[in-house]
């Protein structure tokens, strides 16, 4: 299907139509735990989601400045519910907090310590927005809500996780 931005447009268009702006907004509070898109991935792919006949756009300008509103077509409905229902699927995690951890024996343990601090807290700045979210009034649809509780309990999990590292690692580091 596409690239990686195809599946979070048609996804997004399958709940209502949305404009290239909300569509970035949308996925800047919900997916971008996950799934990040940036605007240089959005506006291509809606050009050519839309030449294939998956997306329908319609100009809704507000006075000078541009604005476009995509809905998807039941070709688009058909793709989307064929990548939902695919067999195949990548696992990506590019992670470069632990990236720079792995590499960390190339500095002073001292500062090889504080990357994972960093993380730490990291973790439970991304934990704060997850929880905020959980507060907001009304209900998310079940498979949403799905997904956030799968993001509070793996940031639950990796906040313990960095807290255990650096108390096994100051341990090392003192009896050693």
């Amino acid at each position: 299907m596409g690239n990686a931005v195809t599946p979070v447009i048609l996804g997004l268009l399958s709940i209502g139509p949305r404009s290239g702006y909300e569509i970035k907004a949308t996925v800047d509070r919900s997916t971008v735990f996950f799934w990040a898109a940036s605007y240089g991935q959005i506006y291509p792919e809606l050009r050519r989601l839309e030449d294939d006949g998956l997306i329908e756009g319609e100009d809704a300008s507000n006075g000078a400045r541009a604005r476009r509103v995509y809905r998807l077509t039941a070709a688009g409905h058909r793709e989307l519910e064929a990548w939902l229902h695919g067999g195949d699927f990548k696992m990506e995690l590019r992670d470069e907090s632990l990236l720079r951890l792995f590499f960390a024996d190339a500095l002073p343990r001292d500062e090889a310590l504080r990357l994972v601090e960093a993380r730490r807290r990291m973790f439970e700045h991304v934990l704060g927005q997850l929880r905020a979210i959980d507060e907001r009034p009304g209900e998310d649809p079940p498979f949403v809500d799905l997904v956030l509780r799968w993001g509070l309990a793996y940031t639950e999990w990796e906040t313990q996780w960095c807290a255990e590292q650096l108390e096994r690692l100051t341990e090392g580091a003192t009896s050693a």
